[in-house]
């Protein structure tokens, strides 16, 4: 399984690392996580320059895909040289986005009237637009999630490893990044916070079945 963490100039650190080491502690033989950038090097909104281990194209191949924030994000949705590179499907994929990356699912057209979760410094914009926001840190429908908050990046990363290999794959990577002391309220608060739209997918889809 492939998942591509989608890191554009300006990111913020915090979006595309949690996650990337959260997911790179699942121990899964065919399991590769990747920062996936439009350039061969992007530089953080502090200066924190990375080499990008994937190019953006191994997205639109990969079983989930994330989207890191950046104060430049509604500019880069505007890039159609970089946009045009992505051809996700979220019938097949995954998809989220933490923070100011909301801006992505927006202008991929993969909200609808889904409601969306993402910082205090995107949301005006965002609902001028006719994007609803949430107060609340995460939300997800069917293969479609947002997180909102540079804390929040557990959540997300949490519903990628519960959708796609299940709740003690999920518990035993959370568990090894919790806070010594406290790693059972800490996993029991992440999950509790994203299992209940995970149920509720496969309630859908056993509905539907």
């Amino acid at each position: 399984m492939n998942i591509a963490i989608l890191t554009f100039e300006g990111f913020n650190e915090i979006d595309s690392f949690v996650s990337h080491h959260i997911l790179n502690r699942v121990e899964v033989s065919d399991w590769k996580v990747a920062i996936t950038c439009p350039s061969e090097t992007v530089r953080s909104t502090n200066g924190v320059q990375v080499h990008a281990q994937q190019p953006l194209e191994f997205a639109n191949d990969a079983d989930a895909v994330l989207f890191g924030g950046s104060p430049r994000s509604r500019e880069i949705v505007e890039d159609s040289t970089i946009m045009s590179r992505l051809k996700l499907d979220p019938r097949r994929q995954l998809i989220g986005s933490q923070c100011a990356g909301a801006w992505f699912l927006a202008k991929l057209g993969l909200l609808a009237s889904q409601p969306v979760c993402t910082n205090l410094r995107s949301r005006p914009a965002l609902e001028t637009i006719g994007i609803r926001v949430l107060d609340r840190p995460f939300v997800a429908s069917g293969n479609v999630a947002s997180a909102g908050g540079c804390l929040a990046s557990p959540y997300l990363a949490a519903w990628v490893i519960l959708r796609l290999l299940g709740r003690e794959t999920a518990e035993t990577a959370l568990s090894t990044v919790a806070p010594v002391g406290e790693k059972r309220q800490y996993v029991a608060g992440v999950l509790g916070v994203v299992s209940p739209f995970v149920t509720a997918d496969a309630e859908r889809v056993a509905v539907a079945r």
